[in-house]
């Protein structure tokens, strides 16, 4: 489990299932003061029922389904993914909350009922803004590694070595400039290798002389857990820049646009950028 996967929009969707579960224990109806022979039930007393499956633990339930898709997308239920699954469980939640306290009739609702359709709107409405607005996609947590690689000899970004559109622009890893002709800004010199880059069919050294840079893949491939489990984070797509910030032997350790890290295995074919 990498929480280097969660983004802000986890953040908000957690946040609301702390919310729903705490508020499943407060009064779901106010009854007011009507003596020590009645009391307030809470979402977990048989009088509310079915509050509890059909607005708390299907709220709960969407955000747990939500962030352990971050942590195994690949992985489906009846043909439909985990994050489907949680998306549609969570507009349930928030639908059925919205409803039982508009109808309920003479009975005042109660703390419990009044923070659970707020946590229940929170968590629908983080799951569906999630797609839609940048800010809530950035990571959860600050990445330890590069988010920009620096141009050569104190260069701007965008402007050096490794970057789309630089002077490496779709060469394949691992390749060099050609003989002859009179080298342009940040090529080498016939001969020899670019800073940080190895000659062609040799493999880059790891650590210190390993440079970041950007790259395509050419067809879509998985991205594994540092850690060396078996199922993937996340998968690579062709047309998207990625970002490798270690070596790791023959496989890279890359970065995604939405800040997860992982190890590519194959490497064969991919496109500086």
């Amino acid at each position: 489990m990498n929480i280097r996967s969660l983004t802000r929009g986890d953040g908000v969707v957690i946040t609301a299932a702390v919310l729903l579960l705490i508020a499943s224990f407060l009064n779901f109806y106010d009854l007011g003061d009507c003596g020590r022979y009645c009391s307030s039930p809470s979402a977990w007393s048989t009088k509310t029922f079915p509050a509890l499956p059909s607005i708390f633990l299907a709220g709960i339930i969407a955000a747990a389904l939500i962030v352990g898709s971050r942590f195994v997308p690949a992985r489906k239920v009846l043909g439909i993914s985990l994050e489907q699954w949680g998306t549609a469980l969570s507009l349930f939640a928030a639908w059925t909350a919205l409803w039982t306290i508009l109808g309920g009739g003479s009975v005042d609702a109660g703390a419990g009922q009044i923070l659970g359709l707020l946590a229940a709107l929170l968590l629908a409405g983080g799951v569906v803004a999630a797609a839609a607005v940048p800010a809530l996609q950035a990571p959860l947590v600050n990445q330890a590694g590069p988010q920009a690689v620096p141009g050569p000899y104190g260069a701007g970004p965008g402007q050096g070595y490794g970057y789309p559109g630089g002077p490496q622009g779709g060469q394949p890893y691992g390749a060099q400039q050609p003989y002859g002709g009179q080298p342009q800004p940040g090529q080498a010199q016939p001969g020899q290798a670019q800073p940080g880059q190895a000659p062609a069919g040799q493999a880059q050294p790891a650590g210190g002389d390993f440079a970041p840079f950007w790259f395509a893949v050419p067809v879509a491939r998985p991205l594994f857990p540092e850690d060396g489990s078996g199922s993937p984070i996340a998968e690579l797509t062709p047309g998207t820049w990625y970002l490798a910030v270690e070596q790791r032997g023959a496989a890279l350790v890359a970065q995604t646009q939405d800040g997860r890290r992982g190890v590519l295995q194959d490497t064969s074919g991919i496109q500086r950028g």
